[in-house]
């Protein structure tokens, strides 16, 4: 059976009422099952919930604390399919990339990612900067080639979610999928979609960039513990070598030698170098594992 033929949509909303209203227009016209749709309230009060009802959705209340997070939390454990395509109400993500989703989903991906290609004016400049930055860590930390992990519309195998810590809250949940995908299977693939200016009052304001930030290193010690472990203290290497160019200035322009500094400097270069070494075997332990992993569930499909 197709991913596209076994997929639920789940719409996290909170006072989204003129954007829900278009998004559920959209999908009926993609050809999409309204019965299909399941749409989250975190609790509006502008009459999203009735704009749903309306259309014959299923509506029901967030479970779960933590704003989006525990929107899309509670529309997976609700979901009766084995695939669920997220997407956002506030008519950002056009529901005709459903279907690009979850058809790249049946080359045996556990996540697709829609990668925003905004439209003019649908995204600003400093969005787009940190968009770009927290994208750039993500991909160093987790060792992922990934070109947006924040976006609000992915299709995922619901199974492959199963264990998932749901550490962080409110827009970091994106993140932390892609996290706990990257560090269990690492299926993960992208498809280009197109971004639209959202309808109504933005609510992702640049701040949440830092907590978002704050959530990607904590989520890093969650699934890479010795990664990051490693990777922090290979930070002495900075001040290391600071103090050994200081050493070696002193002693080839003056004749001045600074024997503790010397030694405090060349120490910390040392242990610097081997923690940094350590991370990096880390990281491709990890990327073993998933070639293992793979070897093992060919393996056992051929059985």
């Amino acid at each position: 059976m197709s991913s596209c033929d076994d997929l639920t949509v789940v719409i996290p909303v909170k006072d989204e009422r003129d954007g829900l209203k278009l998004v559920l227009e959209e999908i009926i016209e993609s050809g999409f099952d309204l019965g299909k749709v399941i749409v989250v309230d975190g609790g509006s009060r502008d009459g999203t919930r009735e704009v749903a009802k309306s259309y014959g959705v299923m509506v029901v209340s967030q479970r779960y604390p933590g704003g989006k997070a525990g929107g899309v939390r509670t529309g997976l454990e609700l979901a009766r399919t084995n695939h669920v395509v997220i997407l956002d109400g506030d008519h950002t993500y056009p529901p005709a990339h459903i279907w690009d989703l979850c058809r790249k989903l049946d080359e045996g991906y556990d996540m697709v990612i829609g990668v925003r290609r905004p439209q003019p004016g649908a995204m600003g400049r400093i969005f787009k900067v940190g968009n770009w930055m927290l994208t750039t860590w993500f991909n160093i930390v987790f060792g992922t080639k990934l070109r947006d992990v924040l976006s609000g519309m992915y299709a995922l195998r619901v199974e492959a979610l199963r264990e998932a810590m749901w550490e962080a809250g409110g827009f970091s949940v994106e993140s932390e999928i892609v996290a706990h995908i990257a560090s269990t299977t690492g299926r993960i693939a992208e498809v280009d979609i197109t971004y639209r200016s959202r309808v109504g009052e933005k609510k992702l304001k640049p701040v949440h960039g830092i907590k978002i930030l704050a959530d990607m290193i904590r989520l890093s010690w969650s699934y890479n513990p010795v990664f990051t472990l490693f990777t922090v203290t290979s930070l002495i290497l900075i001040p290391g070598v600071a103090l050994d160019i200081y050493y070696l200035y002193n002693l080839i322009l003056s004749d001045v030698k600074y024997h503790m500094k010397g030694l405090l400097g060349a120490i910390m270069t040392i242990v610097g170098l081997q923690t940094l070494g350590i991370a990096i075997l880390a990281l491709y332990m990890k990327r073993m594992e998933f070639r293992l992993r793979r070897a093992i569930e060919r393996a056992l499909r051929s059985r």
